[in-house]
């Protein structure tokens, strides 16, 4: 008697041609039966957006040859939607997003599409993991990352993942035999301090340009950032509940006057 292969749901926020995804659905190929759905073009920076003033495209393609795969042109939440509804069905027993061309840790996760992709599929109850790499080329090497995102995705599906939660993981770019282990951490207190380059156009018309740099405010050795910096794979549990719990006693003691 053979158990049945799992489903797996893999998408991601950089696009379906870009190399992450190829070798993020190459190690889901050994685990189950993957099912791609991402977007046409790249979507990074998008955050939880979803598509409601126009409509969506959603083309079969091509993909790895046994891969059922296609190519939305919505946002990666947009992907996770068709998916369940228009595809599968049903839902996957594991959604993984990635590998994203770039770190996602601390502060990055309320930006990141391909994190927003595993929120959207969290909130569906569906065990969900983000994967990101931490280098932006499309020449990045992913052969030392797929061992880790092998072993973390198969302790997923053995182990489940406690309500309401999904996982950020975070690969640091080195190369093979470099990588320390695995670490699960907390979020970083961590942001990008920002600003605006502002430009002018042939025709004379100012525009402006998001610069900036990325500064860690937490000397923890419990963080992300910490793990990263140090050679570790970085693990964070992610809540989609955003409410901040330790503030309600606070805002109970206020005088509201109506």
């Amino acid at each position: 008697m053979t158990s049945k292969r799992p489903t797996i749901l893999v998408t991601n926020d950089d696009g379906i041609t870009a190399p992450g995804i190829q070798a993020l659905v190459e190690v889901m190929k050994e685990i189950g039966e993957v099912v791609v759905v991402a977007p046409d073009s790249p979507q990074s920076g998008m955050g939880h957006a979803i598509t409601i003033n126009h409509p969506l495209r959603l083309d079969k393609v091509e993909y790895h040859g046994e891969v059922l795969g296609y190519q939305s042109s919505g946002t990666p939440v947009d992907c996770v939607k068709l998916a369940i509804d228009k595809i599968l069905h049903r839902k996957p027993d594991l959604l993984v997003s990635g590998i994203n061309h770039g770190s996602n840790s601390s502060i990055n996760v309320i930006y990141s599409g391909t994190m927003s992709a595993a929120m959207e599929g969290g909130i569906e109850g569906i065990p969900s993991i983000g994967f990101s790499l931490g280098h932006y080329s499309m020449d990045a090497d992913f052969g030392p990352s797929k061992k880790y995102v092998k072993e973390i995705s198969e302790m997923v599906l053995k182990h489940g993942l406690p309500d309401d939660t999904l996982l950020n993981v975070n690969i640091p770019y080195l190369k093979k035999g470099e990588i320390k282990g695995i670490k699960v951490c907390r979020q970083a207190i961590a942001k990008w301090q920002e600003e605006f380059d502002e430009r002018m156009d042939p025709n004379r018309r100012k525009y402006y340009w998001l610069t900036g740099k990325f500064e860690n405010f937490d000397n923890g050795e419990d963080t992300d950032e910490w793990a990263l910096a140090n050679g570790y794979v970085s693990v964070v549990p992610v809540q989609f509940d955003f409410t901040a719990h330790h503030a309600i006693s606070h805002l109970n003691k206020w005088k509201f006057n109506v």
